[in-house]
């Protein structure tokens, strides 16, 4: 059992509860903390400490009503920037900014007043103030990791990424040991699609020995947008070894690999993934800004039900028959119109976030597709869907008789290199008439492939190869919308939305 002297005067009472809280002794700091409050109910510094406690223990509102009293009493720059932390982790930003823009005020040669209310401004939306801000700060401490990595992240946030990316690099010959630094410089690389000099810094934080998960996983990132999937598989089983408790370095370095001159992934590597992952699979799609749903909405909005989408929100009509089109279509729209068009068909429907984001409309009954058994459990659970197949896609289209009023794909043709034979056998599983509806991701720099498709990460295609393979399967393309799939790395992934249509009339 621990013994202190308590009659000592509270400043000493305060910073020996202060290094007791250092040392991870919270229980005894907090008897001294109490001992220095009877003593000196009002010190600053007291304050201060009680706040720091507070906010550690998960209690924000008598973090902020210490603070609160204490800077009615010694509005000090110390005191106003705890409470602009506090204020930050409880999500009142504009608060936690007037905070430390008062700090400021009290102290104007306070550094890190000055690179809080940056930090603070960038999250504000506000980042050519914060880079006014976070300069200073920088100019006072060069050294500081912290403020160079605020101060890049303020220049990259305002649409500076030369200047982002040369205060990163300062910064790592001023602070050669911080690791924090050097993996937001890479982070920085990669979301400028500038893979090669994201390897370069990822080798040169290996060089110094301060490589961590993050770096090795950041560099096989790289790698396999370079289409370098021998090295990038090196890369995750390094950061495996640093971070074996990782559940996604874990799955990414388990799962068997693409070749690069495959013309689509292998059915064992897609199974392998998705059953990996089924569990956090909405949660991870969701921490991705992952859009793609959301559009295909407004795709059937627009292509399938001829109005915007709060027409389909209010139950608008689907389009009216074609004049000219054939007798079972003409059919499947009267249907439409006493009820729901269907059935619609999900290609790859993993865990079923499509026909969530499209429930309301008048489409179904749903039935899905994919390779997965984990994932379909996860589908089957939202009970959307009328019937679930696991197979491929291709062999489904091929094997199963019936035709489709809608065949939806969202985030399949990644996984797909070569689209004429995916392509082929939609068209024959079309209704005349009918739409098939998908995303895929843009083929954009580095120029690697055959100019019609390349394996980086994932497959991506150029819009003109997916034109010309449409047009080759025999379905006519009503549009190809560039449209953000989703974030990597914090950088939007490009890519469309295609729609395309089976005629009515055979070519």
């Amino acid at each position: 059992m621990d013994m202190f002297d308590t009659t000592a005067d509270p400043e000493t009472l305060t910073r020996r509860a202060d290094e007791l809280l250092g040392a991870q002794r919270p229980g005894a700091a907090r008897a001294l903390l109490a001992a220095a409050q009877r003593l000196a109910p009002r010190a600053p510094r007291t304050a201060s400490l009680a706040a720091r406690m507070d906010m550690r223990e998960g209690n924000p509102a008598a973090c902020l009503a210490a603070l609160g009293q204490a800077i009615t009493l010694a509005p000090r720059a110390d005191l106003l920037m705890l409470r602009a932390d506090a204020r930050r982790q409880i999500g009142d930003l504009v608060g936690a900014a007037s905070d430390a823009a008062d700090a400021v005020i009290h102290d104007r040669l306070n550094p890190a007043a000055k690179a809080l209310l940056g930090v603070l401004l960038v999250e504000l939306g506000r980042p050519e103030d914060a880079v006014l801000c976070l300069t200073e700060a920088v100019k006072a401490v060069p050294a500081n990791p912290a403020f160079r990595e605020g101060l890049a992240g303020a220049l990259a946030a305002a649409g500076q990424p030369v200047a982002a990316a040369a205060t990163y690099a300062a910064g790592i010959v001023a602070a050669p040991g911080s690791l924090a630094l050097r993996n937001a410089a890479i982070m920085l690389a990669l979301r400028g699609r500038h893979f090669a000099a994201a390897i370069t810094l990822a080798d040169a934080a290996c060089a110094v020995g301060i490589a961590d998960v993050t770096t090795f996983g950041l560099k096989g990132h790289a790698l396999s947008n370079l289409g370098r999937h021998e090295a990038a598989a090196d890369a995750y089983a390094d950061a495996l070894k640093l971070g074996p408790e990782d559940a996604t370095m874990r799955r990414i370095a388990a799962t068997p690999k693409i070749r690069p001159d495959a013309t689509r992934a292998p059915v064992d590597y897609l199974r392998s993934v998705f059953d990996g992952y089924a569990d956090d699979f909405d949660t991870h799609l969701i921490s991705l800004g992952y859009r793609i749903p959301g559009v295909m909405r407004g795709a059937v909005c627009k292509h399938l039900l001829n109005g915007p989408d709060s027409a389909c929100d209010n139950g608008a009509a689907p389009r009216k028959p074609v004049a000219g089109s054939p007798p079972e279509m003409q059919g499947a729209i009267q249907a439409g119109l006493r009820g729901q068009i269907g059935p619609v068909l999900d290609l790859g429907c993993g865990t079923g976030l499509v026909p969530v984001a499209l429930s309301d409309l008048p489409l179904g009954p749903w039935v899905g597709v994919d390779l997965a058994p984990k994932m379909l459990e996860r589908a089957a659970a939202k009970k959307l869907y009328a019937e679930l197949h696991e197979a491929d896609i291709i062999d489904f289209l091929s094997d199963d008789p019936r035709q489709w009023k809608l065949i939806l794909a969202a985030d399949v043709m990644c996984y797909v290199g070569a689209l004429e034979p995916l392509f082929a056998a939609v068209h024959a599983s079309l209704l005349p008439g009918a739409l098939f509806i998908c995303s895929a991701e843009e083929l954009v720099g580095p120029n690697f492939g055959n100019g019609d498709w390349v394996l980086g990460r994932r497959f991506a295609h150029a819009r003109d190869y997916v034109a010309r393979a449409a047009d080759a399967a025999g379905l006519t393309v009503r549009a190809i919308d560039a449209e953000v799939q989703r974030y990597d790395a914090g950088a939007a992934v490009a890519g469309f939305l295609i729609v395309l249509e089976r005629p009515d009339a055979i070519r």
